[in-house]
């Protein structure tokens, strides 16, 4: 079980914890919670997002028996009735 990352109350099944939009780091019980704790969890949340960001944009893509595209390296669907060279 997890805890407000500011005051420390404890998830149940009335209170949801609410995670970090940015960073997906901490927990929160409240708006208010979430903002007194952001000073203490700014350069955290900052680095991770970043961390997060560079996951996404470098993620390679999966490859596939149909081969990739030299330009984007996304996989290419070759349809066979469309295909001069299977013919």
């Amino acid at each position: 079980s997890s805890s407000c990352a500011s005051c420390g109350t404890a998830e149940v099944d009335e209170l949801k914890l609410t995670e970090c939009t940015d960073c997906d780091l901490v927990k929160y019980c409240s708006d208010a919670c979430r903002r007194d704790h952001k000073s203490h969890h700014l350069r955290a949340c900052k680095k991770r997002s970043a961390e997060l960001h560079d996951e996404l944009l470098f993620k390679q893509p999966e490859s596939s028996h149909f081969g990739d595209c030299p330009i984007c390296m996304l996989p290419l669907p070759l349809e066979k009735e469309k295909s001069t060279m299977m013919t």
